[in-house]
């Protein structure tokens, strides 16, 4: 990939709770970058979930879905509002997600847990664990029991309901999201565990197949073990180190994952990316978040950790523009932040200064000029 033809064309999308708020915090990372290192952003605001709600009475619009095409790349907050409880299941909020996940055909979550240095003691388990921690989890995000018909709710004859999800992944989808995380383990430590429930479930005897084939005909110089997903939940708590790339379905992926986010110590420090296809124009569409949600409770206070939004614009720019050293910058500054013992409330320690959102923003900012001038 060459580096990205300028303007770069961003859609962003805020959404609910602390969305607009982490989200700001890294429109101050695009103006450094504008003027610091020569950068030119197009950007695109729009609503999704409930505020989307709200003014258009659904939780995106067609037109979102189109401007995200268009875009090199989709920046998003959260979404979810309690508010919008009520409403039917194909109205909630986090629809949103969902529809822009299956329209632009992200099929592949990359999520990282990481450990950085200054935050080894916030974690709950003992340091000795989890110092040093890096982790990739690879997510297939578009099959599984979340999309796989037959689905719903249905009345028997005695009058009593039956819920109903199913569990549906084909070759293709396995293969392609198999081959993100052996590309990924390849510029990491070389090893992939693909995780499943192969010993209950016929579609994890077949995603065990898959993997295993594109193993062994196209990256054999990659480390291939598997592993139960009951297991890897114990695993991940005992040992995690032991994990280099893990690749999953999208049920097991979406706990995993978020089981793997406290060993670093707070959802509000995780990333992620999910990524589609590439196109013919060389374009591949992609999607940057972080896994932490829209925190209604404490939206409007200023007290949320943006770390997470950033270091997702962060993955953006790595993995859709290839600015492989404006990443490493954005990473850097957030680790001497954190080193400096700026904390907000989330991962507040004691001995450290309790920060609000757009101090922290401010930080890593002037910490990236630091970074500069070096």
């Amino acid at each position: 990939m060459t580096e990205p033809k300028q303007p770069v064309k961003l859609l962003v999308l805020p959404g609910d709770g602390i969305g607009p708020e982490v989200v700001r915090e890294v429109g101050r990372i695009i103006a450094w970058l504008e003027k610091k290192r020569g950068l030119t952003f197009e950007l695109t605001e729009d609503l999704v979930g409930g505020a989307s709600l709200a003014e258009y009475g659904v939780p995106i619009r067609d037109e979102v879905i189109e401007k995200a095409w268009a875009a090199d790349a989709v920046l998003f907050g959260s979404v979810g509002d309690p508010k919008w409880g009520h409403v039917s299941f194909d109205k909630r909020p986090e629809v949103a997600i969902l529809k822009l996940r299956q329209e632009l055909g992200l099929f592949a979550n990359l999520r990282p847990a990481k450990v950085f240095d200054a935050l080894v003691d916030s974690s709950t388990l003992k340091p000795d664990v989890v110092r040093g921690l890096d982790i990739m989890i690879v997510r297939e995000t578009v099959g599984g029991i979340y999309f796989g018909d037959p689905r719903g709710i249905e009345t028997l004859p005695d009058g009593s309901k039956r819920g109903i999800n199913t569990e549906v992944y084909t070759t293709s989808e396995i293969q392609r999201v198999a081959r993100v995380a052996f590309d990924l383990a390849r510029k990491r430590d070389n090893r992939v565990c693909s995780v499943e429930k192969c010993n209950v479930m016929e579609s994890g005897l077949l995603w065990k197949e898959v993997v295993t084939d594109v193993h062994a005909r196209e990256f054999p110089d990659v480390a291939l073990s598997h592993m139960l997903a009951d297991n890897c939940a114990m695993q991940l708590v005992r040992n995690p180190r032991q994990f280099d790339v893990l690749v999953t379905g999208n049920l097991f992926g979406d706990i995993l994952s978020d089981l793997a986010s406290m060993l670093t110590g707070s959802l509000g420090m995780l990333p992620s990316a999910t990524l589609g296809a590439e196109q013919a124009d060389g374009r591949r569409p992609a999607l940057y978040e972080p896994i932490h949600g829209s925190a209604p409770d404490i939206a409007g206070q200023g007290i949320a950790n943006p770390i997470a939004q950033i270091l997702s614009f962060a993955m953006l720019l790595r993995y859709s523009l290839n600015l492989q050293a404006e990443a490493d910058m954005i990473e850097q500054a957030v680790s001497n932040v954190l080193a400096s013992g700026l904390r907000t409330a989330d991962i507040m320690a004691d001995g450290m200064a309790r920060v609000g959102t757009s101090v922290m923003g401010e930080a890593i900012v002037r910490e990236l000029d630091k970074l500069q001038s070096n």
